[in-house]
């Protein structure tokens, strides 16, 4: 429970991104060149954060059901693969371009951006509008690009990275950097059903890298080149599941991982129903789970009924059968699919926003983590470094609890400034090694949300930690 004098009020962007980097939780790519665009690596304190993240989500969504498999599929696939899907002729984004810097921008951003400082009656649904209507609504608004210049026309930019590939001197063959991991599960359904004896329904799940060669800048680890997905595919029989209800299901489960597993603030949630003219014309439904971002509300999580689209779509160009048939009816048929699909990065972005508070009573900032995310559950201190035989018995006490925790070890400065470091990194227990200790083998502990003490012995410590943990 969060100390009540804690501010709840929503970070900046600026305050979040400077305290992941300070924290080394994030750090811009290729900093010391000056950096790259769009692109951010995970420090020591983020990667934790993030394989956290995953083996939550594989835990819950994959490795606790009997009716989900796993995969990881190849970041460069067959380029039919992207023809089949769509991808090649369809896969893009509007953008326009300023005329003096030359500086590309999404038309949809740029017309957000223009509604919320104009307020008009009946604003347009942004992201049902076709490029025709943005190029419209553009041209009668006299929208400017950010620098204050005229902006081109409206066109479609394709986010799909081409790559090559070649062992011939002189020869090679285009390919693309996978802009999805479905697809992966799609081209793979077959030797899937061939090589486990699974039934329907049943879903296939995979965590992978995908790549986007994205217009916009300036929202941190929320949009960028290279990012994480962990997208599902459940394989159903229309005749004889109702989709609605496996929908809603999924809805569930996508919300109790969100607001139960990783701990956020249900108020800063919302479920957002794509309209009619926005959805694809394969999903018969689709909605975001979105959270409300320093940036405002943006899409974490999506789930869409995508019907039978993809498999027939790889039916037909790869020749082969990616029919299902019945076990007991002997019926053939291509199987409907549900899939929710979420980038990683974008729970870890709401997971900090989440966690970060004020403490203005206490003077400090702290990430309110669950210790199940927390970097380190723990940290040791010696209360001083050079009392030999406090550091000593603070490193016998690390050593113990290194072997069922993650554990950080602390001796520099003092220790309100310890204190205060392992706030900011999330640690939800601090323990102190003094010349009490020494005495009567008992050890302070001390609570970051609270900021609240207490003594424990050391032959009870292990009991205590575990009701903790």
């Amino acid at each position: 429970m969060s100390d009540s004098s804690a501010s709840q009020t929503q970070p900046t962007l600026e305050e979040i991104s400077s305290l992941a980097k300070r924290r080394g939780f994030v750090y811009q790519t290729s900093e010391i060149y000056g950096g790259l665009a769009n692109s951010y690596e995970y420090g020591p304190n983020g990667v934790e954060v993030l394989r956290k993240i995953k083996n939550l989500w594989w835990d819950f969504f994959i490795s606790s059901r009997e009716d989900m498999l796993g995969l990881d599929s190849q970041i460069i696939l067959h380029p039919k693969t992207w023809e089949a899907s769509g991808h090649v002729n369809s896969f893009a984004d509007p953008m326009v371009e300023d005329k003096v810097s030359h500086k590309r921008y999404r038309a949809d951003h740029l017309i957000e951006a223009f509604l919320e400082k104009n307020r008009l009656e009946n604003p347009p649904i942004v992201e049902a509008m076709k490029i025709e209507e943005m190029n419209r609504f553009l041209q009668d608004n006299k929208v400017k690009s950010p620098d204050g210049n005229e902006i081109s026309e409206v066109r479609s930019f394709n986010l799909l990275f081409e790559t090559s590939i070649g062992v011939v001197a002189g020869e090679s063959n285009k390919v693309y950097l996978r802009g999805e991991t479905a697809q992966g599960i799609f081209s793979n359904f077959k030797q899937i059903l061939d090589t486990n004896r699974v039934k329907l329904p049943f879903g296939v799940g995979q965590i992978g890298k995908s790549f986007r060669n994205e217009i916009t800048t300036g929202q941190f680890v929320f949009r960028t080149l290279e990012f994480e997905q962990a997208e599902i595919e459940y394989f159903f029989d229309p005749d004889q599941n109702d989709w609605q209800l496996l929908f809603k299901d999924w809805q569930d489960k996508m919300w109790h991982f969100v607001t139960e597993i990783l701990g956020i603030d249900a108020q800063h949630l919302r479920w957002r129903r794509h309209e009619d003219q926005e959805r694809s014309f394969y999903s018969q439904e689709t909605y975001d789970l979105e959270y409300l971002y320093p940036f405002g509300w943006k899409e974490v999580w999506g789930i869409a009924y995508r019907s039978d689209y993809d498999l027939k779509q790889h039916m037909n160009f790869s020749g082969k059968s990616l029919e299902y048939t019945d076990p007991f009816t002997m019926k053939k048929f291509i199987p409907h699919v549900i899939e929710p699909a979420v980038g990683i990065n974008r729970l870890f972005l709401m997971v900090l926003c989440d966690a970060y508070q004020k403490d203005e009573k206490k003077a400090r900032l702290l990430l309110n983590l669950k210790p199940s995310l927390a970097p380190y559950q723990l940290a040791v201190f010696p209360l001083l470094k050079n009392k030999d035989e406090l550091v000593d018995k603070a490193r016998e006490i690390f050593k113990q609890l290194q072997k069922t925790y993650r554990v950080a070890w602390d001796e520099r400065g003092n220790i309100g400034k310890r204190y205060l470091s392992q706030d900011e990194l999330g640690t939800p227990y601090c323990l102190t090694i003094d010349f009490e200790t020494l005495e009567n083998n008992s050890v302070t502990i001390r609570q970051r949300d609270d900021a609240s003490q207490e003594r424990v012995k050391l032959d009870k410590l292990q009991e205590y930690l575990t009701k903790l943990l």
